[in-house]
């Protein structure tokens, strides 16, 4: 099979920095995890809740979704762990790729509930806001699979095929070079998705979990097609590979979430962080709170501050002025005298 151009695979898939050695697939994977944070802030805040909150969840949502992820591989293709001449060892090792985003999305979510209840807000006001940046984060991270080069497609000689190094090429096709880039498909289709979720929400003004539903929905369609290319080991059911059966039931049930959601409560959340309402009620209602508060904390510093040291500076001036009378007083007596 003759290519006129293809995408080279790395030589190695970790850069050493001195002694330590930065494995591709784990930087791509928290590239993924600080862009998510970044932009589910930001539109956390312009949903009306407090800057922070999305970062404080995610502690909570991220290590149950590296976990959720990592189990679902497992589970799905234990024959890699647990066959004969297998380690099971290798299960923990996360580092050398294998994340089902089923496990991780399913997990995670049970972490976000635990961090948003910790809040007090609503998961699905939550989820809306990190949506595309959960389909950024998928469309960085897939590029971990090109540092590991691991699932990718079939043979092909197009030219923006991917080129795998022997070692990992399959069993059946030793003398294939160049292979569909799966992994590029996901990364654009991902990017794709954040574009077309963020204008339907702005279109529609989307909320109560719909958001997320519709970034579900459309993920499934594009991985339902991408895995039909994917040539590595998988359990098949029907004809299909679990993972396509997965994305049907799981696009139906997105699908039929939004339908529903938005019959039971249609439009937008009015308030999405009760403590962020009520911090801005009491500015309004209170106007002197917020300079009580820097009384109190310049009293706390020994320090003073705003009118209480305006009354110590009027002090000092009475104390001067009632010491010069003394003086002059006392000069005059001085002068009778003599």
């Amino acid at each position: 099979m003759n290519t006129l151009a293809f995408i080279p695979s790395p030589s190695a898939g970790e850069i050493y920095l001195g002694p330590v050695p930065l494995r591709g697939y784990a930087l791509c994977i928290i590239l993924g995890v600080f862009l998510a944070v970044w932009l589910g802030g930001r539109r956390w805040v312009a949903r009306g809740g407090q800057a922070g909150t999305v970062a404080d969840i995610a502690v909570w949502a991220v290590p149950f979704g590296l976990v959720g992820g990592r189990l679902y591989h497992v589970i799905t293709d234990y024959q890699l762990y647990f066959g004969e001449g297998r380690n099971w060892v290798d299960a923990f090792r996360i580092w050398d790729g294998g994340l089902g985003i089923w496990g991780a999305v399913a997990l995670g979510a049970v972490g976000a509930w635990i961090g948003c209840r910790r809040r007090g807000i609503p998961l699905p006001a939550w989820a809306d806001a990190l949506a595309p940046g959960l389909a950024l984060a998928q469309a960085v991270g897939r590029w971990g699979n090109w540092f590991n080069q691991e699932l990718y497609g079939r043979a092909t000689d197009l030219p923006w095929a991917v080129e795998i190094a022997p070692g990992n090429r399959p069993l059946e096709s030793p003398d294939l070079a160049t292979y569909h880039p799966t992994f590029l498909y996901e990364s654009l289709w991902c990017l794709g998705a954040a574009a077309l979720i963020m204008w339907a929400d702005r279109r529609f003004r989307m909320g109560h979990g719909r958001v997320f539903a519709l970034y579900v929905a459309v993920y499934t369609v594009g991985r339902f097609w991408i895995e039909y290319l994917r040539i590595d080991d998988a359990h098949e059911v029907l004809g299909l590979r679990l993972n396509n059966w997965t994305s049907v039931v799981v696009f139906l049930g997105a699908v039929a979430y939004i339908v529903v959601s938005h019959r039971r409560a249609p439009g937008r959340e009015k308030v999405v962080e009760p403590a962020a309402l009520e911090s801005a009620e009491a500015a309004d209602t209170d106007p002197t709170a917020a300079k009580d508060a820097s009384a109190r904390s310049a009293s706390a510093k020994g320090t003073p501050s705003g009118e209480d040291a305006s009354a110590d500076v009027a002090s000092d001036a009475d104390d001067d002025t009632r010491a010069d009378r003394s003086t002059a007083d006392g000069t005059r007596r001085t002068t009778k005298k003599a």
